[in-house]
């Protein structure tokens, strides 16, 4: 890995020497940025707030001069959570685009798809809506993550919760797909720590509504503890037919169903539902009066609320400003990625975690928080597990 990384730092240094050579997506008064994201899909209601939380915060930047005077410009294609759409829209964005840096992908399938050819492309893919390993392991110059990975903080959450309930039959939902199996994998290394087997273990396909059979074969195998790789439909879906046939299992989802949505579609029918933050809901009771104002003017921005979707889009605009800041006037792909490498993040109006990465380390953050839905809204219940 260290002579991979030398030779990659001194073809990124020949490139800036050359005369004729231009990083891409960077010109004198502009950095273009790349985004694919779900704006007509399945997960279409959680693109949507990703795309409109980083427009806002680089239109912050621009409103404020830019960044060393360059103006930044999102330029989002939409997948539709399709891995083929999606090699296509990474494919326009890298060719006809000519972004400087792909950031927030959206969805593990997508992410799975796309990254490789970003990286062999020579464009940083940074911080995707999917907390795979691969997303920051082994380590590339090229890729870096902030969310913590599914298989660490589903690990924490799943055997907190077996400990602190004392449940003996816990039980898996997920998609049949690379986001699910790192579910499994986190919650099968939680459950072997405890000595207790996964009792059992039902999938579904990517976009599915119907969730009969999965339900009633976990009622079958009379699992105490459900949980779910899912995202936020699909978690409205699984718990309203689970009490639709009056069985009131506790069920545990990933981050991907940690979101207002899911209790706003779900309403009385995911009341208790657990779940995995890596960043709080922004509800405006409650809020800071900086952060009531982030809300407000989000709010006349886009003509609707935020949400936790909404918040992390921002963060992860944020991160890349800061990054672009600390690069310099010369902005290349070296100068970026030496900056982010000694980025440390402050704690910010959101609660969020702070954000840390090193030249050995890509990945930010490893950690989340339980909370609940309780009386309609998210509850936080822990600090950071570990």
């Amino acid at each position: 890995m260290i002579r991979f990384r030398s030779l990659f730092v001194a073809a990124l240094g020949l490139l800036a020497l050359s005369a004729t050579a231009q990083t891409p997506g960077v010109s004198r008064d502009e950095i273009v940025v790349g985004s694919i994201q779900d704006l007509s899909g399945p997960i279409a209601m959680l693109g949507a707030p990703v795309r409109d939380g980083m427009l806002l915060r680089f239109e912050d930047a621009n409103a404020a001069g830019g960044v060393h005077g360059r103006k930044l410009r999102l330029a989002v294609e939409d997948a539709g959570y399709d891995p083929k759409k999606a090699v296509l829209a990474a494919r326009k964005l890298v060719q006809r685009e000519n972004v400087f840096a792909f950031l927030a992908n959206l969805g593990t399938p997508v992410v799975m798809a796309t990254m490789p050819m970003i990286v062999e492309a020579g464009r940083p893919h940074l911080f995707p809506f999917s907390p795979h390993e691969s997303t920051y392991a082994p380590l590339h110059p090229l890729k870096f993550q902030m969310f913590a990975p599914y298989q660490d903080y589903m690990e924490a959450a799943t055997r907190h919760m077996v400990e602190s309930k004392g449940y003996a039959r816990s039980c898996l939902l997920y998609q049949d797909d690379d986001y699910g199996l790192e579910v499994m994998k986190g919650v099968e290394a939680a459950l072997q720590k405890l000595g207790k087997p996964l009792a059992e273990r039902t999938s579904y396909k990517r976009g599915a509504t119907d969730f009969s059979s999965q339900i009633a074969r976990l009622r079958a195998a009379d699992c105490e503890l459900v949980v779910l790789a899912t995202v936020v439909r699909e978690t409205v879906a699984a718990m309203s037919e689970a009490r639709k046939l009056g069985w009131k299992v506790d069920m545990l989802v990933t981050a991907s169903g940690y979101s207002a949505q899911t209790h706003e579609l779900g309403g009385a029918a995911v009341e208790g539902l657990y779940g995995v933050s890596v960043l709080p809901h922004p509800y405006v009771d409650g809020a800071s009066p900086a952060l009531a104002a982030w809300i407000e003017r989000y709010r006349e921005r886009f003509g609707t609320a935020p949400n936790v979707w909404s918040v992390m889009g921002y963060t992860v605009a944020d991160l890349f400003v800061q990054a672009a800041q600390q690069a310099g006037s010369e902005l290349n792909t070296e100068r970026f990625v030496g900056a982010l490498e000694q980025l440390h993040s402050t704690p910010d109006i959101f609660g969020g975690p702070v954000y840390r990465f090193t030249p050995d380390d890509h990945l930010g953050n490893r950690h989340g928080r339980l909370a609940q839905i309780r009386e309609g809204r998210w509850q936080l219940l822990t600090d950071y597990l570990r």
